[in-house]
């Protein structure tokens, strides 16, 4: 049975359509990332599947149950952590777990053991009388989780959970899911980072309202959408970046080039081989350090996929 499934989920506003006919499976103890441009629909289908929100059609099961007709059940089995989770900040760390188990509806034994296993968990052991504004973002995050878990959800979804907080606690909250995720809890989470997709065992991508990818991160990387034929994709070193990058797109069989952190990532012209973009760059002025073929990102999906569908978008309204 999948942890999450979904057929046709829509919902429209009106006469706006945010999220168009989605079919999504998650199985259970997968760390499922949800991928796409804000306004796309991600937060509304976290909203319907969490029953926040009426579903306008379609259908959705959660944990097994129709998300339609048992919303309230489905909330018992399930844990929330939005992109501005309530957090009191002039109430402690203890105080925040014990409010929020108390809206559980856990008893005060059960409150105490969780909490101490939940504070234990998320590292906030040492921190149970600090104010919660007081707190660093990694650990009003963590703080955040603790309260979704309190209650030992089978689901957790995550909505954007790392956003605005350092790489070190970003590393440290994802190191956290992991470890939970072994213990056979699934998690929905959205984000922007493309390093933090990579690290989900799947990924869906929506891009206005529709779902335009989905599958494990290698099976997108091996889409022919993104491999186009007569394509290769090359990575290029050189010691004046920026000026090697505006030069390189002077050079004909270069389709696109941009910088990813030292080097510049090019899909060209299969016939451009390596030589021939070294003497065409050199013939430019720029010294280059090295050429070497280069695998397709889960960025360069993204971009590839959602190009194509930007340009569908723009001819259907031509």
């Amino acid at each position: 049975m999948a942890a999450i499934r979904t057929e046709n989920l829509t919902r429209r506003f009106g006469d706006f359509t945010a999220v168009d006919r989605v079919n999504l499976r998650v199985e259970p103890g997968e760390v499922f990332g949800f991928l796409g441009p804000n306004g796309s629909g991600k937060t509304t289908v976290i909203k319907m599947l969490t029953g926040l929100l009426p579903i306008t059609a379609g259908d959705a099961w959660v944990d097994g149950l129709d998300v339609r007709t048992d919303a309230e059940r489905v909330r018992e089995r399930i844990g929330y952590m939005s992109q501005q989770f309530s957090l009191y900040d002039d109430l402690t760390v203890a105080e925040n777990l014990q409010f929020y188990g108390r809206i559980y509806g856990l008893t005060p034994a059960r409150l105490r053991e969780r909490l101490e296993a939940v504070a234990a968990l998320n590292g906030l052991s040492p921190f149970l009388g600090r104010q919660a504004g007081k707190l660093s973002g990694g650990f009003k995050q963590r703080l955040a989780l603790a309260c979704a878990m309190l209650h030992e959800p089978k689901i957790l979804f995550l909505d954007e959970p790392t956003a605005g907080i350092d790489p070190v606690a970003r590393r440290e909250l994802w190191d956290l899911l992991f470890e939970l995720s072994g213990q056979g809890i699934t998690f929905f989470v959205t984000t922007h980072y493309m390093d933090e997709a990579e690290r989900c065992s799947h990924v869906a991508y929506i891009y206005f309202s529709r779902l335009i990818a989905d599958g494990t991160p290698d099976a997108l990387k091996a889409l022919p959408e993104v491999n186009r034929p007569g394509t290769r994709r090359l990575e290029i070193t050189a010691p004046a970046l920026t000026r090697a990058l505006r030069l390189a797109r002077e050079v004909p069989g270069i389709r696109s080039a941009t910088i990813f952190g030292q080097a510049i990532h090019a899909l060209v012209d299969e016939a451009l081989d390596p030589a021939r973009l070294e003497s065409e760059l050199a013939r430019r002025g720029v010294a280059i350090a090295g050429i070497r073929p280069l695998a397709p990102s889960l960025e360069d999906v993204f971009v590839e996929l959602s190009t194509r569908r930007q340009a569908e978008r723009e001819e259907a309204h031509a």
